[in-house]
């Protein structure tokens, strides 16, 4: 009884941790809408976590679990579906034409593997046992791309010593999420739902100490090119003349000389 309570508890805080998770990228998706581009950011986080919760959803539900053993699962992956494909269609409205053939040629094909994952499960294998491994191993290959999709962001942060393209928050929830889920999936017994976490954790570790090493470093931007007029080292003012040239005369009448402060 005891250890159901605290696998209940676990499970609330599980779903509560992935609701930041998920709900993260709001930010980033305000300020694409904002200036209607997508700018850098990659697609591929949110494209792998839809695959991630679809999956999951599909694995809590009675179909794949035996009963609702797993109901915290389908509640926050089940928000999490619409989540992230509101966030694949707001980035493929505001993408580059080039960009919105890369968000199809990725999101297609996975969405088409997951449904496919879903069918297969229910109409070729024939009890939980099966169906639990068969979701299972598809589910941890897919939850730990969406761990490991924001390795992407993390090559960006080191080519440009700027933390811009990777949110402080969604590495954090990442580390949370993935931490309280590994207890939940150890309290379980469940290996499918420990083994994702046990690589999302230290991945998640990685993203915050690349963030902690390169948050100082700002946002690099390229020098401008400016016509400034500079003083000398006394502070006195730099005089230009201003020289007027008449065509078919080799003589050059001076108009006037003027001072810049």
């Amino acid at each position: 009884m005891a250890d159901g309570r605290v696998r209940l508890a676990a499970g609330v805080m599980g779903n509560a941790a992935s609701l930041l998770l998920y709900a993260a990228p709001i930010l980033t998706f305000h300020k694409v809408i904002r200036k209607r581009s997508t700018e850098d950011f990659s697609c591929v986080p949110y494209v792998t976590a839809f695959s991630n919760c679809f999956l999951y959803t599909w694995y809590g539900l009675p179909v794949v679990s035996c009963g609702w053993e797993n109901f915290s699962l389908v509640t926050i992956n089940g928000l999490g579906v619409l989540l992230e494909l509101s966030f694949i269609i707001t980035y493929f409205r505001f993408a580059s034409v080039g960009g919105k053939k890369k968000v199809a040629m990725l999101a297609i094909p996975v969405i088409l593997v997951s449904c496919a994952a879903a069918i297969i499960s229910a109409f070729v294998f024939h009890d939980h046992h099966r169906r639990k491994v068969f979701i299972g191993s598809v589910g941890l290959v897919a939850c730990v791309s969406m761990y490991g999709s924001p390795l992407v962001a993390v090559k960006k942060v080191i080519q440009t010593k700027s933390v811009k393209f990777m949110p402080f928050y969604l590495s954090f929830f990442s580390f949370l999420a993935s931490s309280i889920w590994l207890a939940y999936g150890f309290l379980s017994r469940d290996l499918f739902l420990a083994s994702p976490s046990l690589v999302g954790c230290p991945l998640a570790v990685l993203q915050l100490l690349v963030y902690c090493k390169y948050r100082k470093k700002g946002v690099m931007e390229e020098p401008h090119k400016s016509w400034d007029v500079e003083k000398n080292n006394n502070g006195e003012k730099t005089k230009q003349q201003l020289q007027l040239v008449v065509p078919g005369d080799t003589s050059v009448a001076r108009v006037d000389e003027l001072v810049f402060s």
